[in-house]
C-alpha cells in the first residue's frame, strides 16, 4: 500500500508544492511538472499513446487545493485547468519518479521543436 499524505504546503511565491506522506518522506514538485502530468484525460488522454503534451506551463500556479474524500486532492490551476485528481498513490507516483518525469518531458518538448521559457517572478 503505497504512503498516504499527511500534509500538502503550497508555496504560491516560488511555484511549489511540498508533499510530506506518513513513511516520513517529504518531497517538493513545481506546479509546471505537476501541471503537465496531471492525471486528467486532457493531459493523459484514454488509453496508452494518447498523451497530449502540454506546452507554454512554465509560470503556471496553483490557486486552490481541494479536497477529494479521503484519498487524494484537486489541484485548481490558474490556467483554468482543474479536471485531475490527484490521489495520494499518484502524487507518490509523481514524487518519487520526479527526475525521470522531467527529463522525459524535456526530451519530449525539445523532440516537438518547443522553446521552454523559464517563468519570471510572481
Amino acid at each position: 500500500m503505497p504512503p498516504r499524505v499527511t500534509e500538502l504546503k503550497l508555496h504560491q511565491k516560488s511555484r511549489l508544492l511540498e508533499v510530506a506522506f506518513d513513511d516520513g518522506s517529504r518531497y517538493s514538485m513545481s506546479c509546471e511538472y505537476l501541471r503537465v502530468f496531471s492525471p486528467s484525460a486532457e493531459v493523459r488522454g484514454h488509453g496508452p499513446g494518447q498523451e497530449v503534451l502540454q506546452v507554454g506551463k512554465e509560470s503556471v500556479n496553483i490557486k486552490a487545493i481541494e479536497p477529494v474524500g479521503q484519498y487524494g486532492v484537486k489541484l485548481v490551476f490558474d490556467d483554468g485547468h482543474d479536471t485531475g485528481i490527484y490521489s495520494w498513490p499518484v502524487l507518490h507516483e509523481l514524487a518519487t519518479g520526479y527526475q525521470d518525469n522531467w527529463s522525459k518531458y524535456m526530451s519530449r518538448l525539445e523532440k516537438a521543436g518547443y522553446q521552454r521559457q523559464e517563468p519570471g517572478p510572481t
